[in-house]
């Protein structure tokens, strides 16, 4: 059985917060107890070592210390890439005529010289093929979708980026969230760029709209694979998922919508005169068009299907406090004088951390809020150092 994900870990430490217990060892026993379903569907439980262990793990340094550190090539060979191995089982497979094994393919690609052995032993052959399904093109529609198996709304969303028109002379990028149930467009909007800031501002707005998803599925494209989503996914206990290499079939509902949008949407005399202006049209057409028509693969529209499972989301309320779980962070050292240095500028934390290591967070777009955490609990907003002000405080009161 594999090692647990940062995500998962996540929201076992959630559940230690809100399950029943006096005191925190109660609540971890009791969680110990409890059942959990992993990123493959599979129920795990862990010992109440385990979970103490990462919990105060997580308290001392954060996800960080949730999170394994593993080999930098960890799931890939040393000696050659899935696309290179992929390349050489084509180029072997017109010389098999009737049926044939795993064993056949390795030993064809070495006879015909296209790998060597001592570059790819057996073991690693099959293991490669198994994780890329580098055999399998053929049947691909056959493989297990977790996006088809989707029961209740927001169990599962996808994400992707497309092309959009042009405005003022500049292609825009629209990024898309579809709820997998009930096919309800989360959010969608217009950018100039495909940036980590637009993916926050997108990803952003669609939580607080439609609620937390238990899973997020996306691309391997490099802000899908961000530190930062991966820190704002594992802050609301959301599991970040990534479709395998050579598997963009996965994604087929949020690939149906682009097709749809191009099709009903694009094809209109829109007006481009601005961002805005189309990011207007865009809204009105989902809300009072996509969301609203029935949808043939349900049978109903997807705001309907949506409500239906209302019991079961987990809403965002909009203010400071959860605004903060789409800050960046980074850590610093709270010098003698309970002081600490950010983007060049000296601040005092809200209470005495002298000589402690804190986490500060902060909005990637304008930094005049700077929040301070200590082992993961938020102690207030810092100020910026004014000296003048200290110089007046003796002992405590001001003269």
């Amino acid at each position: 059985m594999k090692w647990p994900s940062p995500y998962l870990k996540m929201r076992i430490l959630g559940a230690v917060e809100t399950v029943e217990g006096k005191t925190i060892q109660q609540r971890i026993q009791n969680v110990s107890k409890m059942i959990f379903i992993d990123e493959h569907g599979d129920g795990r439980r862990f010992t109440w070592r385990t979970i103490s262990t990462w919990y105060y793990r997580y308290k001392n340094y954060g996800i960080t210390g949730v999170t394994p550190k593993g080999r930098s090539d960890k799931g890939k060979s040393r000696k050659i890439s899935p696309e290179e191995l992929m390349e050489a089982i084509n180029q072997v497979k017109p010389f098999f005529m009737e049926k044939h094994t795993k064993f056949d393919i390795y030993r064809m690609c070495i006879e015909k010289g296209i790998i060597r052995k001592e570059q790819l032993a057996p073991t690693t052959f099959y293991r490669l093929i198994r994780e890329y399904d580098l055999l399998n093109n053929d049947i691909e529609d056959n493989k297990k979708r977790l996006a088809f198996a989707m029961e209740h709304a927001n169990d599962l969303w996808q994400a992707d980026t497309m092309f959009g028109p042009y405005v003022t002379q500049h292609q825009t990028k629209l990024i898309a969230f579809i709820d997998d149930a009930s096919r309800v467009i989360c959010h969608a909007q217009f950018f100039f760029n495909e940036t980590i800031d637009t993916l926050i501002t997108a990803i952003k707005a669609a939580f607080y709209k439609r609620g937390i998803p238990r899973q997020l599925y996306t691309d391997n494209g490099s802000i899908y694979c961000s530190a930062e989503l991966t820190l704002i996914c594992a802050r609301t206990g959301c599991i970040l998922r990534h479709t395998p290499i050579r598997d963009g079939a996965s994604k087929g509902k949020i690939e149906r919508f682009f097709r749809r949008l191009r099709d009903q949407f694009l094809s209109r005399k829109l007006d481009l005169s601005s961002l805005a202006v189309l990011n207007k049209q865009l809204t009105h057409w989902i809300e009072d068009k996509y969301n609203t028509s029935t949808h043939s693969a349900i049978g109903m529209t997807p705001v309907n299907r949506f409500a239906m499972d209302m019991k079961f989301i987990q809403f965002l309320p909009p203010n400071q406090a959860n605004d903060e779980l789409f800050y960046a962070e980074v850590t610093r050292k709270v010098k003698k004088d309970n002081t600490f240095s950010f983007k060049h500028v000296r601040y005092e934390p809200a209470a005495n951390l002298q000589n402690r290591t804190i986490t500060i967070r902060f909005d990637r777009n304008k930094t005049d809020k700077v929040i301070v955490y200590y082992k993961n609990t938020r102690m207030g907003e810092a100020k910026e150092l004014d000296l003048i002000a200290n110089s007046k405080i003796i002992r405590g009161r001001n003269i």
